[in-house]
This record gives structure tokens, sequence and C-alpha cells, in this order.
């Protein structure tokens, strides 16, 4: 088919912070210069910020190189961190406070705002129109487009208006392509094309395995008299301790607001294991229960997140462009952040290509120039400090591996001459589930804990139904024959939205696929043991709404 296309200088694939960091970057590059660069973002959300979910604390230091007018250009920071607890839950009523000499000095949040991601990256993309950016929301960057010599060409916008067998609506509208010297994707977590790119460039050659978590995320208005303006809680251990490993979080913002989360380590082995009733069990223990009583949930999302550190990060450029931010991996697990090293990463990407348009390089080239900028740039520093932590989580466990953290961070910042190293895939770590009895989760009371159904209510999830499934088989005959027989077909637990289901028909059992309720965390994508599910753009537009999260 003869598509439309359009030219850029770059194309931007994700308005996020790493995606508007490289824009803003790249256009204040430009005007200094008096070279024109011309940069377009695509965003597969309704609105910029409308798939962004993160916990947050946030390190300014990142924002103060890209604005340091930030505090007059009204950025959205606006609860400093004041007041700092962690506690270790050693059962469902049980815990014990950590003195703040014994954690690791990674896990400190002097200086840092509790902010909302999503608000961040509306405000980025405010700055990014207000430099020249085209910001293009409501369109999925479906396919990659190559060169005749292989290199990156630029991206294909997905298809509108296409039914759930192939055929096109009276709504239909081709895609466009989006051509450009050079493309970055900005994805996020398990991007769609990073993985691609990732694959078809050989990027993880010589690198460990990635790892990744399930973060959960509910929003909470709380009453008065239990909200203390920038209060940060941080936990360890239950209901996380049955072979399974993370941690959860509780966050004091403006307006009575609070936000809880729970991250789980997605390498657990137990398949009866249901990360998201393991949130709800969370929210019951009084550490968090306490500030949540009387309360009124107003919001719920859930997202992986990519974390096996500098171990595990690919080669971030290739032919004719870039991978940035979680998209690669550029999380610091040991600080539970990742906004600031995935702005940094965005700002060194818009430096490397500002260089090479300036100079006149050719477009599709591999500038590998970027690695040079990004080792000698205190986000590689950071991440190198923090390479063990989460090694040493999976191999000597919660406490074992707190005390070895505590010991590389505080006693030798970040620097004891070795390295640990984690090679082993999240997904290949599920066992049969006849090793292990079902776990009988609490039903939820409607008061602290929830089900999954009136949880993805609360995320604003929408897809147009009658369009392609976007959650791909490889092998249709898998989940029954393989997963539902050796592992109850754990899709029906790790999926936090009730997209997957076993039912029964006609005496047999059959997975049913509900795709519009995806909240596109990919957890099918990373945890399915058979690696069967491939998860691809549904159109653009579709998927959770995120307000303030």
């Amino acid at each position: 088919m003869e598509r439309e296309s359009m030219d850029f200088d770059v194309v931007i694939v994700g308005a996020g912070p790493a995606g508007l960091a490289t824009a803003c970057r790249l256009m204040q590059i430009s005007q200094n210069s008096d070279q024109e660069i011309s940069v377009c973002v695509v965003e597969k959300g309704s609105e910029v910020g409308a798939h962004i979910l993160s916990g947050a604390v946030f390190e300014p230091k990142v924002l103060d190189e890209l604005f340091s007018d930030w505090r007059e250009k009204g950025a959205p920071l606006h609860t400093k961190v004041d007041h700092d607890d962690i506690y270790m839950l050693s059962s469902d009523k049980d815990s014990k406070t950590v003195p703040h000499s014994l954690v690791p000095k990674t896990m400190h949040n002097d200086d840092n705002y509790i902010i909302s991601v999503g608000n961040l990256a509306r405000w980025l993309a405010e700055q990014a129109e207000a430099l020249g950016v085209e910001i293009f929301p409501g369109f999925a960057a479906s396919e990659l487009l190559f060169n005749d010599d292989g290199s990156v060409k630029g991206i294909l916008i997905g298809d509108m208006g296409v039914g759930e067998n192939g055929e096109e609506k009276d709504s239909y509208e081709p895609g466009m392509e989006l051509h450009a010297k050079y493309t970055v994707f900005g994805e996020g977590c398990r991007g769609h094309l990073g993985k691609q790119l990732i694959e078809k460039f050989h990027l993880d050659n010589g690198k460990t395995a990635q790892h990744y978590g399930l973060g959960f995320k509910e929003m909470w208005t709380i009453p008065a008299e239990q909200h203390q303006l920038g209060k940060v809680v941080h936990t360890g251990g239950w209901p996380l301790t049955q072979g399974a490993s993370g941690g959860g979080f509780l966050y004091h913002l403006e307006n009575n607001q609070v936000a809880v989360g729970l991250i789980v380590d997605l390498n657990y082995k137990n398949p009866h294991l249901s990360p998201f009733d393991e949130f709800q069990r969370y929210k019951t223990h009084p550490v968090i229960a306490q500030y949540l009583k009387g309360g009124e949930r107003v919001a719920y999302g859930a997202r992986a997140i990519t974390k096996g550190g500098l171990n595990s990060l690919p080669k971030m450029s290739f032919p004719g462009g870039l991978i940035i931010g979680c998209d690669a991996g550029t999380l610091n697990f040991a600080k539970i952040k990742g906004t600031h090293t995935a702005m940094k990463s965005g700002m060194l990407a818009a430096e490397t290509l500002a260089e090479g348009l300036i100079a006149g390089v050719d477009g599709g080239k591999d500038l590998n120039c970027y690695q040079n900028k990004f080792d000698q740039s205190w986000l590689a520093e950071e991440l190198h400090c923090s390479r063990n932590f989460g090694p040493a989580m999976h191999k000597f466990g919660t406490f074992l591996g707190g005390a070895f953290n505590y010991i590389d961070q505080n006693w030798f910042g970040g620097k004891l001459p070795i390295t640990l190293r984690d090679t082993n895939e999240d997904y290949a770590q599920m066992a049969p589930a006849s090793d292990f009895a079902k776990i009988d989760y609490p039903k939820p009371d409607g008061q602290l804990s929830f089900d999954k159904l009136s949880s993805v209510y609360l995320s604003s999830t929408f897809h147009e139904e009658d369009q392609p499934c976007h959650l791909k088989l490889t092998d249709k005959g898998v989940p029954i024959k393989v997963n539902l027989e050796k592992y109850d077909e754990p899709a029906q637990r790790y999926c936090p939205a009730g997209v997957y289901e076993i039912v029964e028909e006609a005496g047999e059992s059959k997975l049913v696929i509900n795709g519009q309720n995806c909240i596109h965390c990919k957890t099918c994508d990373i945890k399915d043991p058979s690696q069967n599910i491939t998860w691809v753009t549904p159109e653009g537009g579709g998927g959770p709404n995120y307000p303030n999260m």
C-alpha cells in the first residue's frame, strides 16, 4: 500500500519523561546553534501522560540541568519529602522500623519531591511545544521502517478502523509513515518496538538477562487528620515472604492524597501467586491501613518496571537511532527511581543527535558516540554504583541481600571490587503448579481491598472492542496444552487487569483473552513461562487514562 509520509530530522516514540527530555534538549541546542532541527513526538496514549504510572519520588537534579528556571515555569513539583520511614513487615500484623543509620544511602530522600510523573510529562510536553516540537498524541507506532541498507528509516503509525477479523470498517484510516534521519525509542518498559530492535541488532549481546517487576499504584483521598504532607513510607517483607520479593510504598502528596503501591519482582516461582491479590493484602497491614482507613480510592493502575540496571543495559545505539529510558532499562533500582535517569539518558541522546545533525552526518548511521557520552556522565556512575543491588537481593534474599547492599552502598559507595550478576530469565523461574499449594486469598472487603474489575474501572481503560486483539499467541494450543496443565495457566493471576481467564465450553478448557481490559502493563509479555504471548500496540488512544498518576 502506498501510504502518506512525513519527514523529520528526529522522530521520538513515546511522550514520557525520556522522550520529552530528548525533544526539549534537542530544540534548546537547535535554538542556541541557529541550526533548525525538526522534531516530532508520537504518543499512543489519548493524551500525554495518559499511560504514565510511577510511584513517584523524584530527584530534581536532572530538571535543574534541563530547565534551570523550572520553578518559575511552574513545574509540578509541589511536595518536598519531609519525613522518610522504612519498615520491615514480618507478618500481617507485625513490623519493625529500620533505623536510618542502617538504610542504604541510596534510599535516603533528602531534597527529593513526591510527584505525579504523568503531570510532569504533561508539563514537559508544554515546554517542548513552546520550543517548536510537534507532538501527536493518540497515534501508536506500530511497525519499524527500514532503509535499503537495513538501518531504521522511521516508524509506521498503526491503521485506525480495522475490525476484529482484519476488515476495513467505515471509519478506516490508513496509518502514516514518519520518516526520520534518526528515530529515538522511549516507549517505557518492554517497549514493543524496542524489543524488536534489541533482537534485530543484537543489542543485548554480552549482557546478563534483563529483570522486571510489576508495580501497582492506587491514589487515595484520606481524612485530613491521617495525612502528613511530605511523608514517605517504604516497606519490605510481608506479604512477599514465600519465595517472592519486592517492596511497598506510601507517599503523602498535596490535597490530602496518598499514593500507595507494591512492586512484585517477576522472578517468583509459585504459579499460584497473584501479584494483584498480594497488593490488596498489603494495604491491610496496620502500617499502611492506619493512613487509608476512612479514605476513598480514586485511581488504580499497574505497570511493569525494567530493573536489571547496568548489568542488563543493552547497547543503546543502532543504525538509524537510539533506545533510551526504561525502554533500555536505565532505572536505578537501588534508589527505586527511574524518572531522573530516563530523562538524563534522553538529554544525552539529544546532545549526541544534535552533534551529528549539525555536523551533517548522514541519517541511518550508528551513533556509537552515544556510549562515550553515557560513560562520561553521572548517569553511568550512578548505575555503576548500584549495579549489585538487584543481584544481591535475588541471590541472598531480602535480609542478607539488604545487609550486603548496606555495606556496598554505605561503606564502599557502591565501589566494591566485585560485580554480582543474575543470569536467570524471570519467566524461566516459574515452577510447576504441583510444587506448591494453592494460595487462599481473602475476599476483598470493599474498604481497603478490592476486586480486579472494579480496579480496572478506576484506570479509565477503554479500547474499541471491534479491533484485532493486540495480545498475540504464537501457538494457540500452548495456553491449554502446556500452561494450564503444567502451571495452572498463571496468566489468570499475574495479569493485574483480568485480561486472561480459563472457561469451560462443551467440557473443554479454553483461554479467553479480554483485550479490552488491558492496561498496557506488559506483564504477560514478560512472565508467560512459555514466552508465547507478544504484546503489540492496539489502536492509538486506547488503554488506560491515568489522571495524576
